[in-house]
């Protein structure tokens, strides 16, 4: 691989920075490590704003609300924010559906760069990120995902951790540990990371994680009324085949309560090292995640299907880079870079163990951003943005050939506060080039490459029309380039169970999306709401062909023109006060409508979501209930089969023995109480895998 564009550029950041009397982290001054980042300013983007400023849907969670919504997957960990679902391929792979959009439509960054594993290729591959040691996670929406490439069309979830030292501690050494455990699937984990100065101006950091889990525990039986039905009607037909396999309709049908091969076992390891200055810093770390997990089964219900339950035995090593510069000039007030490398690898073990299908990438992203000094009213900042991966599958079920991917992106954001107006543009230039490569003998894939250059933009504005109150909307022009797998892909996907077809002659995607945003703060009270509506043209999707390959149904990618339109509300107020306790009432509901012209609804759509709670706060002790209901998803395509509402109700108590003065808290959480049979509509294994029964979680965090 050649990076000599991005390396070149960090390399001379590094000179300039050390070659700088002094250096710090914007806004880093001000903390120490026993203090967060407030959740009402936004990291993500170059310019660091007031949540409520930013035009678009963007939700943070951080704190002790992020302790209680950790759970071992990204997906799970976030299925509770607004406009945001998740993949559910079983507990073990669950990516984050944004506004019904998933796969490479949403970018999983970790600290602003991308995650480097191929959780974007399938919904059975795990996202390399773990929850457990974030700080903070950020869910971009809308316009501002711009920054962050033209595949972020769907937004951007940004994991923000401390690997790369941000503060050094005023103590001997600064730890962070957490613990936990959960009894749906008998989940035990635990975390810590440490932070030693070295001397008043430079830091070391390690940390480290594990978690295990067992079979998950489920509310009923493991499948869905539908396949139950049709696995009962076809008992006692099962063909030779199935029967040397052990397949047996009827047993299939009876599974209940636990989610056979859907354990897991992972663990992390990393190091991190920074020099921390007044106007800058420098850091360098080192991560190695490390993952056995299993996919629950795609039971057989009728004569001739077949069964697989693998294993994917995961590893990928990754090196980070961070670098900030404070300039002081009158036209540029920082620089600052980010770079990550990645090696990942992961094996799709057989029931025998052996290797059925590997796969392996690696991959390089950097990004260097120049932000502006305000002049007046006018701010912003501009950068530039290299990606490239290296992408092969070797193995039976190979469904793409080896590919390179690489990018090049040039964007600005830039903004005018005009007091009660405020106006916001942006726009990016990227430069994508796709080479397929097949192996000797992969004649079925095509060989070459295909180049895109587009252009996207966006402009907005917003108006205060009380005190703490704006009403904006903005305007957006997405133009994305095709995937490897979208183009490239022929062959059988068993994650996925279908013959996926791809066509290297596609055209870019193009998206317009409009977006109205009503924001609010007062005393007691919140309130956002967003309302958006998405026109495509040139949308990618698979569509069912009818025909049969390797014994799997042939899926066929296609484009064509779509819409997708839906809103996100969600809000809290305090109603009343005892003492120092504090009775808060909050909720949020979401909506995605979307269909394709000619074909119908949009496959794996969320339904309408409701969920309302009810809280009494304290300095000591936090007591909340709430109770989520998630629509019947009746529209469907062909290859769907429909998704029953489900009501959740849920329990929690947070504990600081020693209030806000000592950073030590319990959280326990009961989740599902009434035990209820849920399931996704998003997710490809809705009608085998449900999800969690009742779960009682227990976790500990300390900070010292």
């Amino acid at each position: 691989m050649k990076f000599p564009v991005l390396l070149g550029t960090c390399s001379a950041l590094a000179a300039i920075a050390l070659a700088s009397p002094a250096w710090a982290d914007d806004g880093a001054a001000d903390q120490d490590n026993h203090t967060q980042t407030s959740s009402e300013i936004i990291v993500t983007a170059p310019i660091q704003r007031d949540r409520l400023d930013i035009l678009s849907g963007v939700s943070v969670i951080a704190g002790e609300q992020l302790t209680q919504a950790l759970r071992p997957t990204l997906g799970e960990t976030l299925d509770k924010t607004p406009g945001v679902s998740a993949t559910s391929f079983g507990p073990n792979a669950s990516r984050p559906v944004l506004r019904g959009l998933q796969g490479d439509r949403v970018r999983i960054l970790t600290d602003g760069v991308g995650a480097f594993d191929v959780s974007n290729t399938s919904a059975d591959h795990a996202v390399v990120i773990n929850p457990l040691l974030a700080e903070r996670i950020e869910v971009l929406r809308g316009p501002a995902t711009l920054l962050f490439g033209s595949s972020a069309i769907g937004g951007v979830v940004n994991v923000i951790d401390k690997r790369i030292p941000r503060t050094v501690p005023d103590e001997i050494a600064h730890v962070d540990m957490i613990a936990s455990y959960g009894s749906a699937a008998t989940e035990r984990s635990v975390g810590g990371a440490f932070d030693v100065p070295v001397s008043t101006q430079f830091v070391v950091h390690a940390d480290g994680s594990y978690l295990k889990t067992g079979n998950m525990r489920v509310g009923d039986y493991v499948l869905a009324p539908g396949a139950r039905r049709t696995a009962l009607a076809n008992a006692g037909t099962e063909d030779a085949d199935q029967i040397a396999e052990g397949i047996d309709f009827a047993a299939n049908a009876g599974l209940r309560n636990r989610l056979p091969n859907s354990q897991a076992e992972t663990w992390t390891a990393g190091v991190g090292a920074a020099l921390i200055t007044d106007t800058g810093n420098l850091g360098i770390a080192y991560s190695h995640y490390d993952s056995l997990y299993a996919i629950p089964v795609r039971y057989a219900v009728t004569p001739g299907q077949a069964e697989e339950g693998p294993r994917l035995d995961v590893a990928q090593d990754r090196l980070d880079l961070r670098a900030e510069v404070e300039t002081g000039g009158s036209l540029i007030k920082s620089v600052r870079a980010r770079a990550g490398f990645a090696s990942y690898r992961h094996f799709e073990l057989e029931a025998d163990g052996n290797v059925g299908t590997a796969f392996y990438n690696k991959g390089i992203e950097g990004r260097v951003e120049l932000v502006q000094a305000k002049r007046g009213a006018w701010a912003g900042a501009s950068g530039i943005q290299y990606f490239v991966r290296d992408f092969n599958v070797i193995g039976e079920e190979a469904f793409l050939p080896k590919s390179t991917t690489q990018q090049f992106g040039v964007f600005t954001l830039q903004e005018f506060d005009l007091g009660a107006l405020k106006l916001e543009g942006g726009a990016r230039f990227e430069h994508t080039v796709l080479e397929a490569r097949p192996l000797d003998g992969q004649t079925q894939f095509f060989s070459g490459r295909r180049t895109f250059d587009t252009v996207s933009g966006s402009v907005g504005a917003s108006y205060a029309i009380a005190p703490g109150w704006r009403l904006g909307a903005n305007l957006s022009r997405t133009i994305r380039a095709p995937s490897a797998d979208e183009l490239f892909a022929n062959g059988p996907h068993a994650g996925t169970q279908a013959f996926e077809i791809g066509n290297p002659d596609f055209r870019p995607e193009r998206a317009t999306g409009l977006e109205a945003v009503l924001k609010g703060k007062g005393e007691g009270y919140s309130l956002e709401a967003s309302a958006y509506y998405n026109w495509f043209n040139n949308f990618i999707y698979e569509d069912l062909t009818g025909e049969i390959e390797d014994g799997l149904p042939v899926y066929q990618f296609n484009q064509g023109k779509a819409r997708y339109y839906g809103f996100e509300i969600q809000g809290s107020a305090t109603v009343a006060k005892i003492g120092p306790m504090e009775f808060v009432a909050d909720g949020l509901a979401d909506y995605v409508h979307a269909d394709i012209a000619g074909v119908g609804p949009a496959p794996r759509i969320p339904p309408m979501r409701v969920q309302g709670g009810l809280a009494l706060n304290g300095s000591k002790v936090d007591l909340r209930g709430e109770v989520e209901w998630s629509a019947r998803q009746s529209r469907v395509t062909p290859f769907e089969t429909q998704t029953a509402s489900f009501t959740l109700v849920n329990a929690e108590i947070n504990i600081r023995p020693w209030g806000t003065q000592r950073p030590l808290s319990f959280a326990l959480s009961a989740n599902n109480i009434f035990d209820v049979d849920a399931r996704r509509h998003a997710s490809f294994l809705k009608d085998f895998a449900p999800l969690a029964g009742r779960d009682i979680r227990v976790t500990a965090r300390a900070s010292f």
